[in-house]
Protein backbone atom coordinates (compact mmCIF):
# COMPACT_ATOMS: atom_id res chain seq x y z
CA UNK A 1 0.00 0.00 0.00
CA UNK A 2 0.95 3.12 -0.76
CA UNK A 3 1.87 5.84 2.07
CA UNK A 4 -0.93 8.23 2.96
CA UNK A 5 1.21 11.40 2.09
CA UNK A 6 1.78 9.71 -1.40
CA UNK A 7 -2.22 9.04 -2.18
CA UNK A 8 -2.64 12.12 -1.11
CA UNK A 9 -0.64 13.81 -4.06
CA UNK A 10 -1.58 11.23 -7.06
CA UNK A 11 -4.61 13.03 -8.11
CA UNK A 12 -2.82 16.20 -7.20
CA UNK A 13 -0.60 14.98 -10.08
CA UNK A 14 -3.04 13.24 -12.52
CA UNK A 15 -4.95 16.50 -12.67
CA UNK A 16 -1.77 18.93 -13.28
CA UNK A 17 -0.99 16.22 -16.20
CA UNK A 18 -5.24 16.55 -17.28
CA UNK A 19 -4.69 20.65 -17.69
CA UNK A 20 -1.22 19.96 -19.14
CA UNK A 21 -2.52 18.28 -22.19
CA UNK A 22 -6.07 19.91 -22.26
CA UNK A 23 -4.92 23.73 -22.30
CA UNK A 24 -2.50 24.32 -25.66
CA UNK A 25 -5.64 22.66 -27.59
CA UNK A 26 -7.72 25.28 -26.11
CA UNK A 27 -5.35 28.44 -26.30
CA UNK A 28 -4.48 27.28 -29.77
CA UNK A 29 -8.24 26.79 -30.78
CA UNK A 30 -8.70 30.80 -29.59
CA UNK A 31 -5.87 32.15 -30.66
CA UNK A 32 -7.00 30.40 -34.33
CA UNK A 33 -10.53 32.89 -33.99
CA UNK A 34 -8.08 36.33 -33.05
CA UNK A 35 -7.04 38.20 -35.82
CA UNK A 36 -3.06 37.40 -36.90
CA UNK A 37 -2.38 41.55 -36.36
CA UNK A 38 -4.22 41.78 -32.98
CA UNK A 39 -1.91 39.11 -32.15
CA UNK A 40 1.33 40.45 -33.03
CA UNK A 41 0.39 43.97 -31.51
CA UNK A 42 -0.39 42.83 -28.02
CA UNK A 43 3.06 40.65 -28.27
CA UNK A 44 4.67 43.97 -28.81
CA UNK A 45 2.94 46.08 -26.51
CA UNK A 46 3.62 43.15 -23.45
CA UNK A 47 7.25 43.34 -24.47
CA UNK A 48 7.67 47.04 -24.13
CA UNK A 49 8.54 46.94 -20.68
CA UNK A 50 8.58 50.85 -19.09
CA UNK A 51 11.42 51.03 -16.82
CA UNK A 52 11.49 53.30 -13.99
CA UNK A 53 13.01 56.42 -15.60
CA UNK A 54 10.37 56.48 -18.02
CA UNK A 55 7.64 56.52 -15.21
CA UNK A 56 9.83 59.15 -13.52
CA UNK A 57 10.06 60.80 -16.93
CA UNK A 58 6.09 60.70 -17.11
CA UNK A 59 5.29 62.45 -13.97
CA UNK A 60 6.52 65.53 -15.75
CA UNK A 61 8.82 68.47 -14.02
CA UNK A 62 6.78 68.02 -11.02
CA UNK A 63 8.68 64.79 -9.94
CA UNK A 64 12.13 66.52 -10.28
CA UNK A 65 10.80 68.52 -6.66
CA UNK A 66 9.15 65.20 -5.41
CA UNK A 67 12.98 64.21 -5.63
CA UNK A 68 14.19 67.17 -4.34
CA UNK A 69 11.78 66.16 -1.63
CA UNK A 70 13.14 62.43 -1.29
CA UNK A 71 16.94 63.80 -1.12
CA UNK A 72 16.38 66.36 1.65
CA UNK A 73 14.50 63.33 3.91
CA UNK A 74 17.81 61.04 3.26
CA UNK A 75 19.56 63.87 4.10
CA UNK A 76 18.02 64.77 7.34
CA UNK A 77 17.20 61.37 8.98
CA UNK A 78 21.19 61.16 8.42
CA UNK A 79 21.59 64.22 10.38
CA UNK A 80 19.31 63.14 12.90
CA UNK A 81 20.50 59.68 13.07
CA UNK A 82 24.16 60.77 13.85
CA UNK A 83 23.52 63.83 15.83
CA UNK A 84 20.33 62.82 18.16
CA UNK A 85 21.07 60.39 20.34
CA UNK A 86 21.67 60.36 24.38
CA UNK A 87 25.99 59.66 24.06
CA UNK A 88 25.99 62.80 21.37
CA UNK A 89 24.21 65.33 23.58
CA UNK A 90 25.57 64.04 26.96
CA UNK A 91 28.93 61.51 26.64
CA UNK A 92 29.56 59.30 29.50
CA UNK A 93 33.04 60.16 29.56
CA UNK A 94 32.19 63.82 29.81
CA UNK A 95 29.74 62.91 32.28
CA UNK A 96 32.09 61.21 34.71
CA UNK A 97 34.53 63.81 34.80
CA UNK A 98 31.88 66.92 35.60
CA UNK A 99 30.44 64.52 37.99
CA UNK A 100 34.04 64.21 39.66
CA UNK A 101 34.44 68.19 39.44
CA UNK A 102 30.63 69.22 40.76
CA UNK A 103 31.53 66.70 43.56
CA UNK A 104 34.87 68.17 44.33
CA UNK A 105 32.38 71.73 44.00
CA UNK A 106 35.37 72.87 41.65
CA UNK A 107 33.87 75.30 39.84
CA UNK A 108 36.39 76.58 37.86
CA UNK A 109 37.19 73.48 37.03
CA UNK A 110 33.93 72.24 35.28
CA UNK A 111 33.62 75.82 33.60
CA UNK A 112 37.02 75.06 32.14
CA UNK A 113 36.07 71.66 31.09
CA UNK A 114 32.70 72.30 29.32
CA UNK A 115 34.55 75.37 27.57
CA UNK A 116 36.90 72.49 26.21
CA UNK A 117 34.30 70.20 24.90
CA UNK A 118 31.74 72.22 23.44
CA UNK A 119 28.26 70.55 23.03
CA UNK A 120 24.78 70.24 24.64
CA UNK A 121 25.98 68.70 28.17
CA UNK A 122 28.75 71.51 27.86
CA UNK A 123 26.32 74.33 27.22
CA UNK A 124 23.63 74.03 29.39
CA UNK A 125 26.02 73.10 32.58
CA UNK A 126 28.00 76.11 32.00
CA UNK A 127 24.92 78.23 31.97
CA UNK A 128 24.41 76.49 35.08
CA UNK A 129 27.89 77.29 36.99
CA UNK A 130 27.30 81.03 36.61
CA UNK A 131 24.32 81.27 39.13
CA UNK A 132 26.60 79.18 41.49
CA UNK A 133 27.14 81.10 44.40
CA UNK A 134 28.98 79.02 47.59
CA UNK A 135 27.97 81.40 50.36
CA UNK A 136 24.12 81.05 49.48
CA UNK A 137 21.74 78.40 50.98
CA UNK A 138 22.60 75.48 49.00
CA UNK A 139 24.65 77.02 46.31
CA UNK A 140 21.86 78.59 44.84
CA UNK A 141 20.80 75.58 43.50
CA UNK A 142 17.48 76.78 42.65
CA UNK A 143 18.76 79.76 40.15
CA UNK A 144 20.85 76.70 38.69
CA UNK A 145 17.90 74.26 38.12
CA UNK A 146 16.24 77.64 36.57
CA UNK A 147 19.10 78.33 34.15
CA UNK A 148 20.03 74.89 33.15
CA UNK A 149 16.26 74.64 31.96
CA UNK A 150 16.02 77.40 29.53
CA UNK A 151 19.62 76.10 28.58
CA UNK A 152 17.40 72.50 27.84
CA UNK A 153 14.50 74.15 26.06
CA UNK A 154 16.85 76.05 23.42
CA UNK A 155 18.76 72.99 22.84
CA UNK A 156 15.49 71.12 22.31
CA UNK A 157 14.37 73.93 19.66
CA UNK A 158 17.48 74.22 18.17
CA UNK A 159 17.52 70.09 17.18
CA UNK A 160 14.19 69.89 16.70
CA UNK A 161 14.61 72.48 13.73
CA UNK A 162 16.18 69.30 11.70
CA UNK A 163 13.33 67.32 12.55
CA UNK A 164 10.65 69.55 12.19
CA UNK A 165 12.28 69.03 8.30
CA UNK A 166 11.12 65.65 8.29
CA UNK A 167 7.34 66.95 8.90
CA UNK A 168 7.73 69.85 6.07
CA UNK A 169 8.79 67.31 3.02
CA UNK A 170 6.35 64.92 4.54
CA UNK A 171 3.50 67.49 3.95
CA UNK A 172 5.17 69.29 0.78
CA UNK A 173 5.88 65.71 -0.92
CA UNK A 174 1.96 64.25 -1.13
CA UNK A 175 0.71 68.31 -1.71
CA UNK A 176 2.54 68.28 -4.80
CA UNK A 177 1.70 64.75 -6.21
CA UNK A 178 -2.14 66.05 -5.81
CA UNK A 179 -1.30 68.89 -7.51
CA UNK A 180 0.32 66.30 -10.26
CA UNK A 181 -3.22 64.76 -10.01
CA UNK A 182 -5.00 67.83 -11.26
CA UNK A 183 -2.84 68.92 -13.58
CA UNK A 184 -3.10 65.37 -15.46
CA UNK A 185 -6.16 65.49 -15.43
CA UNK A 186 -6.84 68.45 -16.18
CA UNK A 187 -4.70 67.52 -19.26
CA UNK A 188 -7.34 64.33 -19.72
CA UNK A 189 -10.10 67.10 -19.84
CA UNK A 190 -8.46 69.20 -21.97
CA UNK A 191 -8.31 65.92 -24.60
CA UNK A 192 -11.97 65.20 -24.31
CA UNK A 193 -13.20 68.56 -25.09
CA UNK A 194 -10.70 68.66 -27.93
CA UNK A 195 -12.97 65.62 -29.32
CA UNK A 196 -9.89 63.31 -28.84
CA UNK A 197 -11.37 60.29 -26.78
CA UNK A 198 -9.35 57.63 -27.78
CA UNK A 199 -7.27 56.00 -25.09
CA UNK A 200 -3.93 56.81 -26.28
CA UNK A 201 -4.93 60.63 -26.01
CA UNK A 202 -5.97 60.22 -22.59
CA UNK A 203 -3.06 58.52 -21.24
CA UNK A 204 -0.91 61.04 -20.86
CA UNK A 205 -2.83 63.26 -18.79
CA UNK A 206 -3.95 60.08 -16.60
CA UNK A 207 -0.79 58.39 -16.57
CA UNK A 208 0.87 61.65 -14.71
CA UNK A 209 -1.56 62.10 -12.51
CA UNK A 210 -1.36 58.58 -11.05
CA UNK A 211 2.60 58.58 -11.19
CA UNK A 212 2.75 61.87 -9.32
CA UNK A 213 0.02 60.77 -6.60
CA UNK A 214 2.28 57.51 -5.77
CA UNK A 215 5.53 59.36 -6.09
CA UNK A 216 4.40 62.30 -3.35
CA UNK A 217 3.13 59.09 -1.11
CA UNK A 218 6.13 57.28 -1.36
CA UNK A 219 8.08 60.26 0.01
CA UNK A 220 5.49 61.43 2.60
CA UNK A 221 5.13 58.27 3.98
CA UNK A 222 8.48 57.58 5.07
CA UNK A 223 9.07 61.31 5.86
CA UNK A 224 6.70 61.19 8.31
CA UNK A 225 7.43 57.73 10.03
CA UNK A 226 11.04 59.15 10.75
CA UNK A 227 9.91 62.14 11.38
CA UNK A 228 7.65 60.66 14.68
CA UNK A 229 10.73 58.20 14.73
CA UNK A 230 13.51 60.86 15.29
CA UNK A 231 10.77 63.11 17.65
CA UNK A 232 10.55 60.75 20.26
CA UNK A 233 14.18 59.67 20.16
CA UNK A 234 15.04 63.55 20.89
CA UNK A 235 12.59 64.08 23.93
CA UNK A 236 13.78 61.28 25.08
CA UNK A 237 17.61 62.26 24.77
CA UNK A 238 16.72 65.54 26.13
CA UNK A 239 14.85 64.35 29.30
CA UNK A 240 18.29 62.29 29.50
CA UNK A 241 20.49 65.17 29.55
CA UNK A 242 18.73 67.43 31.58
CA UNK A 243 18.65 64.22 34.54
CA UNK A 244 22.28 64.30 34.26
CA UNK A 245 23.04 67.89 34.40
CA UNK A 246 20.31 67.80 37.91
CA UNK A 247 22.43 65.12 39.36
CA UNK A 248 24.99 67.05 39.04
CA UNK A 249 23.67 69.74 40.95
CA UNK A 250 22.74 66.99 43.93
CA UNK A 251 26.26 66.40 43.78
CA UNK A 252 27.91 69.78 44.11
CA UNK A 253 25.35 70.61 47.21
CA UNK A 254 26.27 67.35 48.47
CA UNK A 255 22.93 65.66 48.39
CA UNK A 256 23.74 62.67 46.42
CA UNK A 257 27.64 61.50 46.93
CA UNK A 258 29.69 59.83 44.38
CA UNK A 259 29.01 56.35 45.97
CA UNK A 260 25.11 57.00 45.47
Amino acid sequence: MLPKKLGFFIPVILLSACIFIITPGTLSAQTDSIPQEMVEEAMQAQGKDKSLLDVYLQGGWMMHVIALCSLGTIAVSVYCALQIKKDKLAPKLLVGQLNHLMANRDIQGAFDVCRSNPGALSKVLASSLVKANLERDMFNKKSMEEAAEHAVEAEEVKQMVWVNYLNVFATIAPMIGLLGTVTGMIEAFDQLSAGLSEPEDLAGGIGQAMVTTAGGLLVGIPAMFFYFFFRNILLTAITHLQDTVFKMFDLFTGEVNMDA
